[in-house]
């Protein structure tokens, strides 16, 4: 297989939900261009929208600007990344029918039990058990209910395929990534029929299927007038952002992880099989090469830090906490009432094992506490059979602290890598190059990586105690399954 070439340059775009990132970048991972667009959401209590027409606006700006000193010969291929759960309807002209429901609106609760008790038996072989309510299908649920009208003639789409149709023109597949949570059966590779017929999805309102990497035709004229990349350029099947976010950080390998640590905690890896979670803390998202991306978003993150510890001088808090790297103090430390993974736990809510001494020991001990909740992902990871012998690799704004990387590597005993650019938009470049390519070669030459950080000989040992401290509290309340809770301690002997 040929491997891209140093002066062929790849496209990406991130519809995320605060702005539009485009980067161009070379076989080698070169930075030939960049350019980005803000976008404005409107918000109250569970709704979340935006303008489908603001992504498209917003993709034109940012594409114009970084392909602005790039020769239009050495643009080889552009894909496109998005919210995860994201969707609208559209007509067959491609002009959004709805304001799009955005990843976390969560005015479709009330369809969700009906959801997951017509789809019982595909949810569960897929992995993941059921749906929540901020996925897609239940979204698709509540607009067919508030907005029948609409629905003749109407097309279902996410965020990827309303900016991909832009492209290309004319109606194009949706990749099953972000078709996932919109009930796309990832082991058949189409829309499970009988349980769309059963919830009363009509006949046609469902794009075809391909995998993420899948050609979906070439961009057209009147887009290319618009965007400046060239007319005829391939247009590649995207992914979620975070698939995206994974690609960017070069985690392609079985056995490879990611962890990012922004708000939230989130891990994401590759199996060769695909993991059954009874749980359904973890589900799995299909790569373009056939083998499962499979992941889970804790409630946990560095979102907390932002609440708990504002307007602070986060540089002083973190010099106080080095002096307690040894306390017995740790935190529960949740971002919103209620976890997601590594165990489901609606009920769940923040807390501190002992008494903080200072506002140094309050900040160590949250600070060990996302660590140790890492931790137990990936012990609920091991229990499921998923390989952990890869690298982990991490992202997110957390990778700003030196002493946070270095107390999660001190607390996984494993040691940790960096990339110097793992943004979504970059993964989408890197998926356009890998077409008809091995997805590790392309990686490995376009993901630089900026640092790799190695623990402290013992570290893993001296935070078993404590860690098993947590484990046993999250037990005591109810939250962590016995079995689970005795998976851990077997793993991790004191």
């Amino acid at each position: 297989m040929t491997t891209p070439g140093d002066d062929e340059v790849w496209l990406g775009i991130d519809l995320g939900t605060q702005s539009v990132r485009a980067l161009a970048v070379t076989g080698d991972g070169r930075i030939a261009g960049s350019g980005a667009e803000p976008l404005t959401s409107v918000r109250d209590g569970p709704r979340h929208e935006q303008d489908p027409a603001s992504w498209w606006a917003a993709v034109r700006t940012a594409c114009r600007q970084a392909l602005s000193t790039v020769p239009a010969g050495a643009v080889r291929g552009v894909a496109v990344d998005g919210t995860s759960g994201t969707v609208l309807l559209m007509d067959r002209s491609g002009n959004p029918l709805t304001p799009a429901l955005m990843y976390d609106d969560r005015r479709a609760s009330a369809e969700t039990a009906r959801v997951n008790e017509a789809g019982r038996a595909v949810w569960a072989r897929l992995g993941y058990g059921r749906m929540q309510d901020v996925w897609g299908l239940p979204k698709l649920m509540w607009l067919l209910r508030n907005e029948p009208s609409l629905v003749p003639g109407a097309r279902l789409a996410s965020q990827t395929d309303f900016v991909n149709r832009c492209l290309v023109g004319r109606d194009v597949a949706a990749d099953l990534s972000s078709s996932l949570k919109t009930g796309a059966d990832l082991i058949e590779e189409d829309w499970p029929h009988e349980v769309m017929a059963a919830l009363g999805v009509p006949d046609g309102l469902l794009p075809p299927l391909v995998r993420s990497g899948a050609r979906l035709g070439t961009v057209g004229a009147d887009a290319a007038d618009a965007t400046g990349i060239p007319a005829g350029t391939p247009v590649f099947g995207g992914a979620t952002d975070g698939c995206a976010a994974q690609l960017g950080a070069g985690v392609v390998e079985p056995g490879s992880w990611n962890s990012v640590l922004g708000t939230t905690l989130v891990l994401k890896g590759v199996t060769r099989d695909l993991l059954h979670d009874p749980a359904g803390a973890v589900y799995s998202h299909k790569a373009p090469n056939g083998t499962w991306l499979p992941g889970g978003a804790s409630s946990t993150g560095a979102g907390v830090i932002a609440r708990d510890f504002a307007g602070r001088d986060l540089d002083r808090l973190e010099a106080d906490a080095r002096a307690y790297e040894d306390t017995d103090v740790v935190a529960y430390p949740l971002g919103a009432d209620g976890e997601r993974f590594p165990f489901v736990a609606p009920d769940a809510r923040p807390f501190v094992l002992g008494a903080p001494a200072d506002d140094g020991e309050r900040y160590a001990a949250v600070l060990r506490g996302v660590a140790y909740v890492e931790r137990l992902a990936y012990d609920h990871l091991d229990s499921l059979g998923a390989p952990l012998d890869g690298r982990i690799v991490l992202t997110g704004g957390a990778t700003k602290s030196a002493y946070w990387c270095r107390l999660r590597a001190d607390v996984l005993g494993r040691s940790l890598t960096i990339p110097q650019n793992a943004e979504p938009a970059l993964g989408m470049a890197v998926l356009a190059a890998s077409a008809g390519r091995d997805p590790a070669e392309v990686a490995a030459r376009m993901v630089r990586v900026k640092e790799t950080i190695d623990p402290r000989p013992g570290a893993a040992a001296r935070h078993a105690h404590s860690y098993l401290r947590l484990v046993g509290e999250l037990e005591r309340r109810g939250w962590l399954p016995p079995a689970s809770a005795a998976h851990v301690r077997k793993r991790n002997p004191e």
